[in-house]
């Protein structure tokens, strides 16, 4: 706990938002030109209050551009080990990052999130777990729909085609490949946050999400 509440406050300090916007204009000026990103509905990443930001998983880099794009920090869950390092540890926390204990329990990764999402803050999750390939959108995990129960945060569904070219699984170095990002109408978060009644949303999302996941791959091909 007090692990998280010192993150917490190092994460708002006014240097640590002055570093996010640096490393922001840095990714501005050279990754998004780099991968000749062109996106859809990005006016929808201002998005206010609570938003889980739910695009597809192929990169590492999905972060890396949605948080180039928008104006809005983009907070993310890491594990608490990473937070050993108090140089390293400032820096993450000042890039969003929020420490949790994986592998012990979800239900402490729960309550971190839906105390971020709680402080009207945007957070990114992928849906579909780890990182996949391919233009089919996998599984999802009914965590997001929960999260967003629990939260009152709506849920923002996004489609990503290149990244996964650009830096993919296994990928020593990155490549050079267009990227393409849209970004779809804010969902309001479910009538209940029991787990048994989550499907049908569940459903509703992941179609919403592989329909941003082919208009992605559409735009990117009409170059």
């Amino acid at each position: 706990m007090e692990m998280r509440a010192n993150v917490q406050r190092l994460g708002s300090s006014r240097r640590a938002l002055w570093f996010y916007r640096t490393v922001q204009r840095i990714v501005r000026v050279t990754v998004l030109p780099f991968v000749s990103v062109r996106v859809e509905g990005r006016e929808r990443l201002a998005t206010p209050g609570p938003v889980l930001v739910a695009p597809v998983h192929r990169s590492h880099l999905d972060t890396v551009v949605l948080g180039g794009l928008g104006e809005r920090r983009l907070r993310a869950l890491a594990k608490e080990s990473l937070f050993a390092n108090p140089v390293f540890r400032w820096v993450i926390a000042a890039l969003g990052a929020f420490p949790t204990r994986r592998g012990e329990a979800d239900l402490e990764s729960m309550r971190a999130a839906i105390d971020i999402l709680k402080n009207d803050e945007m957070m990114i999750v992928f849906p579909e777990g780890t990182r996949q390939t391919g233009d089919e959108v996998g599984e999802l995990f009914d965590g997001i729909a929960f999260l967003a129960a629990k939260a009152g945060a709506k849920i923002l569904p996004i489609g990503i085609d290149g990244t996964g070219n650009v830096l993919g699984p296994g990928s020593s170095r990155p490549g050079r490949h267009p990227v393409a990002v849209v970004v779809g109408e804010p969902l309001d978060p479910p009538p209940t946050s029991r787990r048994k009644e989550l499907g049908p949303y569940m459903e509703l999302l992941r179609t919403e999400i592989q329909g941003l996941q082919d208009r992605a791959i559409e735009l990117n091909r009409s170059r």
